[in-house]
């Protein structure tokens, strides 16, 4: 695999750092903001509005910029967020930086995903795009644990400079890494977005919106889940996030792998296993051992599925895929958004912490749904081009090589009767069978002639 997959992996790590971190440092941020625990909990949420807006937007409007080029300006916006937010007097400023930060995050992968593909072979896509994902997923097991135990011993305020370092680390890697990339030939918005006429890229963003916002629904409220019906302690609850960052990791690069092989099963089997663990979460959570190992098999397959889906969205938007991809991102937070709202629904229904499981479990089938159908659709259309191709067979002409005839198709001869040496080429329509020295019917010279369908 390209070395430049790397400094895409390092970028991806500080988008993920900077997206989860602020979980873990919110008390220490209402208490220097003097506001509540909640409103400092509304700093996700802009972080989370920047990625909605910022992933189409920001597409759209470098879509005519060479690719690194890009990727470039969308790390320098971020670290540019990154700083105004370790440097935040107020909260009301920390929010709008917050919000920048988030801006670069969908359109980042949207082109890196674009990238990294087209720097691998064919059969390799699905992998190339996983090892760019590899740095988000080792961002909840390193990155947001670390930068936890940074704001917690020294500043809040030190967690967010470190990812500005990040930020620019990655500058330099995709600087001198990754290889120049073409600017996309004819590229414009319009045909960008263009590809949203097709049913098949809506069908890929409902996988995600649906079958993703099936881990958020649970994942939302692990914590309270994992003290009040596991019985675990603050520690616990540590430990079971990393392993749930352990299973993302691993997913994703058995995801990758298992993608470039079979594309379709392999997002039709994670999808499938993600609804089951959710529906058996229902169960498991009342057990420390259970439910640890299925916290496990949850961020397996979640992201065992993301290499395929991203892959599958830029396949289905071919001709303009970097938007497509970006969407992608927006589909997700969007996901992780209705997977919050829902599951917190039936919490205060009064169904139970476990209770969630049970909606990210018919979420995740709903999605499966949609996976499914997109699949129905690709074989009928499959089966729909083979009378097409077959018909366009018909007309495409059979060669044969022929003594050439003279007038009323017989053979014509040179001035001693020998036949002439010198071949014809002619086509006949498919099924109509030729043979050497067969009369024609018409007078045909010597050369190339093609008998229309």
């Amino acid at each position: 695999m390209p070395i430049a997959l790397l400094a895409l992996a390092i970028a991806a790590f500080g988008i993920g750092t900077t997206e989860f971190v602020i979980m873990g440092l919110l008390p220490q941020v209402a208490a220097d903001f003097g506001v509540s625990i909640p409103a400092a909990g509304h700093l996700i949420t802009g972080y989370a509005l920047g990625v909605v807006i910022g992933a189409p937007l920001l597409t759209a409007v470098a879509v005519r910029l060479r690719r690194k080029t890009m990727l470039l300006g969308m790390m320098g916006l971020f670290t540019v967020g990154n700083v105004a937010t370790a440097l935040a007097p107020t909260y009301d400023l920390m929010m709008a930086s917050r919000v920048l930060a988030g801006l670069p995050h969908g359109a980042f992968f949207g082109v890196g995903s674009v990238v990294a593909a087209s720097m691998v072979a064919e059969n390799k896509r699905a992998r190339a795009v996983s090892l760019m994902f590899l740095g988000l997923t080792l961002a909840n097991v390193l990155g947001v644990p670390l930068s936890t135990i940074i704001g917690s011993h020294m500043s809040w305020r030190t967690s967010f400079w470190g990812v500005s370092v990040i930020g620019v680390l990655s500058m330099i890697g995709i600087s001198l890494l990754v290889p120049r990339q073409p600017r996309a030939t004819g590229a414009s918005l319009g045909k960008e977005l263009a590809a949203f006429r097709k049913g098949q890229v809506w069908l890929s963003l409902g996988v995600v919106t649906l079958g993703f916002g099936g881990v958020f629904a649970t994942y939302t409220y692990i914590t309270p889940m994992m003290t009040e019906v596991a019985g675990f302690g603050v520690g616990g609850v540590t430990l079971l996030l990393v392993l749930f960052g352990l299973g993302t990791t691993t997913g994703n690069l058995v995801g990758g792998r298992l993608a470039d092989r079979a594309l379709m099963p392999t997002l039709y089997g994670a999808m499938i296993a993600l609804g089951a663990m959710l529906a058996l979460f229902v169960v498991t959570a009342h057990n420390q051992v259970l439910a640890a190992i299925t916290v496990f098999l949850i961020g397996a397959c979640s992201m065992a599925a993301s290499p395929a889906v991203q892959t599958r969205l830029m396949d289905k938007a071919a001709e303009a895929p970097t938007l497509a991809a970006a969407a992608n991102q927006s589909a997700s937070n969007i996901a992780n958004a209705a997977g919050a709202y829902l599951g917190g629904l039936v919490i205060q229904a009064g169904y139970g912490y476990t209770a969630p499981n049970a909606v990210g479990a018919v979420l995740a089938v709903v999605g499966v749904s949609l996976a499914l159908l997109s699949g129905l659709l690709d074989r009928r259309e499959r089966r729909a081009a083979v009378p097409n191709a077959a018909g366009s067979a018909a007309g495409v002409a059979v060669a044969a090589v022929l003594p050439a005839t003279g007038q009323h198709g017989q053979l014509a001869s040179d001035q001693h009767g020998q036949p002439v040496a010198e071949p014809a080429v002619v086509f006949a329509e498919a099924g109509a069978p030729v043979e050497a020295g067969q009369p024609l019917g018409d007078e045909r010279e010597p050369a190339l002639a093609v008998a229309p369908a």
